[in-house]
């Protein structure tokens, strides 16, 4: 891979979306975004009853997250446990690879929500739909699977649906209605993860953040995520994380990111609202909001576990004379380095 040439941006919602009843998906794998090797992702939007039907991806944990509107989702565990839960704005699910599940649109409105694999390499050849499966495999083992007719065979879907359109369901009557070992509609649940609701790390005139991990989401084993807002001209510090790939989707807002690849390769790179950006596992890199609006970015990782080494904290964490001796420091100048983390530097 020639890093020097390499692009750690993607302008996912530009790109030539899959639609059909009621459904639009716009994805971005190792394919598509060459940099993005550990991470893929997906911008899908649901109309109000339509629905990802039932499916299971083989080679990646799914981790998702709500822009807009409200959506149900439903997963099936191997030990034959089901799970439906209803979603809204900042809450977050994780399912686990190779766990059947569906995702619909309730409400009135669309549904917005970003998708984040383990995994560069996801794509749909590793995604597998309940109506492939069925009409792919001889009718009359179908109809010996289901106790249905092969004329009743026939009437169902002849090909992939992927999407498919449908009623809204009504909550009232799902919560009633609900099998004995599904949860009902709670703030946290699980595979359902408030984050919206989370009290932010706050630092003033500069950002906030708000982070899950496996601790808060035990279910999360394999990805972590969290909202970053950064106020206009705030920068969040140079840092890089020694665990983790980090892939980015920009929900608002412009910025700036440089990615630093080690031998004075350093790669640049502007952001707007609706662009993703990737960084690789070790390199350092930084984010600053460079319009005169809030920049509001999801930021996913490919570990249950965040991990982040800050600069400001690692410099301020040495003997000041190590520091003086490695940057040849004048006499004083010592004095102007941070003491302790800085995690995002308000605008000067």
């Amino acid at each position: 891979m020639k890093t020097e040439s390499l692009s750690f941006k993607y302008e996912l919602e530009k790109k030539e979306p899959r639609t059909n009843d009621g459904g639009t998906t716009r994805g971005a794998s190792v394919k598509d975004f060459p940099a993005s090797i550990g991470i893929a992702g997906v911008s899908m939007r649901l109309q109000p009853g339509s629905m990802r039907e039932l499916h299971w991806h083989a080679n990646a944990a799914e981790w998702a997250y709500v822009i807009s509107g409200t959506v149900r989702t439903t997963i099936i565990h191997p030990d034959g446990h089901s799970y439906t839960d209803n979603f809204e704005p900042g809450d977050v699910w994780y399912f686990p690879k190779g766990y059947g599940h569906s995702i619909q649109a309730t409400g009135t409105e669309e549904c917005h929500f970003i998708l984040i694999f383990d995994n560069g390499n996801f794509s749909e050849d590793h995604t597998f739909s309940v109506t492939d499966f069925v009409s792919s495999v001889p009718p009359e083992i179908v109809a010996q699977n289901l106790g249905l007719t092969l004329e009743e065979i026939a009437a169902l879907p002849q090909k992939e649906a992927y999407f498919a359109a449908g009623i809204v369901p009504d909550e009232m009557s799902f919560v009633a209605e609900a099998r004995p070992n599904e949860s009902d509609i709670e703030l946290t649940s699980f595979h359902r993860y408030p984050l919206h609701s989370q009290q932010p790390r706050i630092v003033p005139g500069g950002g906030l953040q708000r982070l899950v991990t496996s601790k808060e989401f035990p279910i999360s084993s394999t990805m972590s995520g969290s909202i970053l807002e950064l106020q206009p001209g705030a920068l969040r510090e140079m840092h890089w994380h020694p665990n983790a790939d980090e892939w980015q989707y920009f929900i608002s807002g412009q910025a700036e990111m440089s990615v630093f690849l080690a031998e004075s390769t350093c790669v640049t790179e502007q952001f707007s609202a609706g662009d993703v950006g990737y960084v690789p596992m070790g390199a350092g890199h930084y984010i600053k909001n460079t319009g005169d609006t809030v920049c509001r970015i999801l930021i996913g990782f490919n570990s249950g576990k965040y991990e982040s080494i800050d600069l400001s904290e690692w410099l301020a964490g040495n003997p000041k004379d190590v520091v003086v001796t490695n940057f040849g420091l004048k006499e004083g100048e010592i004095e102007k380095f941070p003491t302790e983390k800085v995690f995002i530097q308000p605008k000067k």
